[in-house]
């Protein structure tokens, strides 16, 4: 049976109709994309975890989102030409959607009800956006570009990483090996 986080309905960044059902068994990595962030060359990190691990049943998903400084303003159209020019993108991207707020998207309610804090290695990263004025409004809110929710192949949430925690450090894929395993 699916989880209702593999109900929510989704478009891929080419307008197709989509859910993470669609993936059910595979362990996800789900992460909040921008174009004109600093934490950008994530998508490096990103492509090398997906092609590492793809043939074991792991699969990245990449959700853009303009919700931090307008660091993603581009259409989809122009998102999947700028991850695929200069990233090579493979990994399935879906349409830009807001990851908080009041126009939250119905998938990022869910995550983060489920896991409402991410794991920071330590406060750093955190404590400079603070400096910059940039605030969680609720506890469980998406803190910046390039937060990460892991979900098991139940469709459980089973872990969220703070933005500047690389997708190729060991806590994430320690985490996901973790997951394969069960």
């Amino acid at each position: 049976m699916a989880t209702e986080i593999q109900q929510v309905p989704l478009k891929t960044i080419d307008g197709k109709d989509a859910t993470l059902g669609d993936y059910a068994g595979k362990v996800l990595l789900l992460v909040n994309v921008a174009s004109k962030c600093g934490l950008t060359p994530q998508y490096e990190g990103l492509e090398k975890l997906y092609t590492d691990y793809k043939a074991k049943g792991v699969e990245v998903l990449g959700f853009p989102a303009n919700n931090f400084r307008e660091q993603e303003p581009g259409s989809d159209e122009e998102i999947a030409t700028f991850c695929t020019t200069n990233y090579g993108v493979d990994f399935p991207m879906f349409a830009k959607i807001s990851v908080k707020g009041d126009d939250q998207h119905p998938l990022y309610q869910k995550l983060t009800s489920e896991y409402p804090s991410a794991f920071f290695k330590d406060n750093v990263f955190k404590d400079r956006l603070e400096g910059f004025g940039l605030k969680q409004d609720k506890p469980s809110d998406v803190f910046w570009n390039f937060e990460k929710f892991l979900v098991a192949k139940d469709g459980t949430v089973a872990g969220r990483f703070a933005p500047d925690i690389a997708p190729t450090d060991p806590i994430i894929t320690d985490a996901i090996d973790k997951e394969l395993a069960k």
